[in-house]
């Protein structure tokens, strides 16, 4: 049976934030997905200490479906290496996985 896994990216724009998880969840790669309040983030990149104000988005879909939703944001990130963490979710109820698992089948 399908497993339900949390997939996490962030974006500098909100509006880009909730259009993505919008546009995720129409396309049913997702069944919902979460934008958090704006956190600052800091981190590495170009061999300096960066730092800047981001939004994560948390996509709940099922194992079947990470993939091809990974493959989706990249298409849309705006972010040259955007975050990609698949978090598996250790338990859920069955009514739960059901519904995740229903929201995200297109056939």
């Amino acid at each position: 049976m399908a497993g339900i896994v949390i997939a996490q990216t962030t974006m500098d724009d909100e509006t880009k934030a909730y259009e993505m998880a919008r546009a995720a969840v129409e396309a049913r790669l997702a069944a919902g997905v979460h934008v958090d309040a704006r956190m600052t983030s800091f981190y590495w990149w170009k061999d300096a200490v960066q730092h800047e104000r981001e939004y994560r988005v948390s996509f709940n879909t099922s194992t079947e479906k990470v993939a091809e939703l990974e493959a989706w944001v990249h298409e849309r990130h705006p972010y040259g290496v955007p975050q990609w963490i698949v978090l598996p979710a250790g338990a859920a109820s069955q009514e739960y996985l059901a519904w995740v698992v229903k929201e995200t089948t297109t056939e």
